[in-house]
């Protein structure tokens, strides 16, 4: 069989390397692997070994946003996690070089290739260029941030179309320290991507270079039987968390850390979080709360410089070590600073003095919630809540102006298990900036925000609204408390109140289409999976 796909006895008789891609065409964050498969490929055969490739399916973000496809994203992680294990497993491969992009691939590597414990590394094809509008740099997050300005009336449809078509300039995935950036940024902090590859652009010419030699690490990973298990320790996962907070990193990046401390059985919580944000500072001045992109990173001198400078300040564990072999203190040593570069500050003098991600408690949220503090000075908000079931519905007010400067918009039943899936809402929260609403307004969810989210947002409500958390329980006009110094998400409404409305709650039905499951021929699309007569 393997002969018929081309290979030799030679080939055979050499380690199998598998090689995953996540290519697909819905999207440009993923679209430059196929070219850099064959470098990883040709890296791989020039080490001695054979490299074997394959795919798994990916979902973009960013093209999903605001519709019934975000559903599928969070999902995508635990199918491309699943198909790398099984074909690895299926085809018992002797290692694994896993090429990622868009926001899921790259913690699903990340989880398959911890479950495996196979000598392996992760590889990122590199963030996208920023594009030029009107003599600035721009990403996607100012279009969705454009689409408020218009219902605002202050961006005309020309101008978004204008921008639209400037604003993903090429192959990459999305160009501020979003999701993609932040998990490729920790990815190298972790130890399972190579020092210095994950930060090179997409379309820069040494990412190629940077994709061969990570084909030949990989032969020798196998050699050396270097397993996950051997890099990714709980100070590596610790450093991962340092360098969330520090960069202004995702609020994403909980989930996927979490995630993968399980897979290899390291203790990590959800206040392990804000107990090292508490003593962490921000220094990279990157979007969406700052001024540069991923590629301006890189310009500065790269994730080098990032780690040298928070270990020189005593934030990092300096022994931990990367897939290339070279401890964390080892790769500092060779940053090389760019002069005058403005993108990362010295910890004395940082841009906010405690870390970009706070967890928030209270009886709003008795098992936690999330914030991004990174970019905006506001740290407590009161005011009336103005209560939506569905993101669509709040965007539908956000668009006809029905919100108000003050209010806490509360959108529920978008968790895991009441949306489901857990979507994010950067359709809604850069509507509500581009309409100018972001510094006078809250957001509280039990759904999650895109790392492009800015403002006073607070997602990963815990227990979700669909279990029984109170979030089901805040009717508008409630007044709702926000009190990051405190560490406190609160619902000023008596005891007595929410006990009894606890007693009328009704769980909704989750909005699942599908077909009639009867046995007449019926081409109608059923909501809530419920039977129904047929005329």
């Amino acid at each position: 069989m393997l002969k018929a796909v081309g290979f030799d006895d030679e080939d055979l008789a050499r380690p199998l390397i598998g090689v995953a891609t996540s290519w697909i065409e819905t999207m440009p964050c993923n679209l430059n692997q196929r070219e850099l498969a064959k470098d990883v490929k040709r890296g791989i055969r020039k080490a001695g070994a054979t490299p074997v490739e394959f795919n798994t399916v990916a979902v973009s973000d960013g093209v999903s946003m605001g519709s019934e496809g975000m559903r599928a994203s969070l999902v995508s992680r635990e199918v491309i996690a699943d198909s790398i294990e099984l074909v690895v497993r299926g085809h018992l491969f002797d290692g694994l070089v896993c090429i990622v992009g868009c926001d899921k691939t790259i913690p699903a590597a990340a989880l398959a290739l911890s479950r495996l414990d196979i000598p392996g590394l992760v590889f990122y094809n590199g963030s996208i260029a920023p594009g030029r509008f009107r003599g600035r740099d721009v990403t996607i997050q100012d279009v969705f941030e454009a689409v408020g300005a218009h219902a605002a009336g202050t961006m005309s449809a020309a101008d978004v179309r204008e921008l639209e078509d400037v604003a993903c300039p090429g192959a990459g995935a999305c160009g501020g320290q979003f999701t993609a950036n932040t998990m490729a940024t920790l990815l190298e902090f972790l130890g399972l991507s190579p020092a210095g590859a994950n930060e090179i652009p997409a379309v820069h010419a040494a990412k190629r270079v940077a994709a061969e030699r990570a084909g030949a690490l990989a032969v020798d990973l196998v050699r050396d039987d270097t397993r996950p298990s051997m890099i990714v320790t709980r100070e590596a996962i610790e450093n991962a968390i340092v360098v969330l907070e520090a960069s202004g990193g995702s609020t994403n990046g909980v989930l996927h850390l979490i995630a993968i401390a399980r897979e290899l059985d390291i203790p990590l919580e959800l206040d392990d979080f804000d107990r090292i944000a508490a003593l962490t500072p921000v220094i990279a001045d990157l979007r969406p709360g700052g001024r540069f992109t991923a590629v301006d990173l890189y310009d500065a001198g790269g994730y080098a410089v990032l780690a040298r400078k928070l270990l020189d300040a005593g934030h990092l564990h300096v022994g931990v070590k990367n897939v290339d072999g070279r401890t964390l203190a080892e790769i500092a040593a060779t940053a090389e600073e760019t002069p005058d570069q403005r993108v990362i500050v010295d910890p004395v003098r940082p841009l906010q003095p405690t870390g970009s991600i706070a967890v928030l408690r209270g009886n709003l949220a008795p098992e936690g919630a999330v914030v991004k503090l990174a970019g905006h000075g506001r740290r407590a908000h009161s005011g009336p809540a103005h209560v939506f079931d569905s993101e669509e519905a709040c965007f539908e007010a956000i668009t006809s102006n029905a919100i108000a400067g003050g209010d806490v918009i509360v959108i529920r039943y978008e968790g895991p298990s009441g949306g489901p899936g857990m979507r994010e809402m950067l359709h809604v929260t850069g509507a509500l900036v581009g309409a100018g609403l972001g510094e006078s307004v809250a957001l509280i969810t039990d759904g999650r925000f895109s790392g492009a989210t800015r403002g006073l947002m607070v997602g990963h409500v815990a227990p979700e609204a669909a279990h029984g958390g109170p979030l089901a329980d805040v009717r508008d006009g409630d007044t709702i408390v926000i009190d990051v110094d405190a560490r406190e998400l609160r619902l000023d409404v008596p005891a007595h109140e929410m006990e009894r409305r606890r007693e009328e709650w009704v769980r909704p039905t989750p909005p699942i289409h599908t077909r009639c499951a009867c046995e007449v021929r019926c081409p109608r699309l059923v909501c809530r999976g419920r039977r129904h007569r047929h005329r």
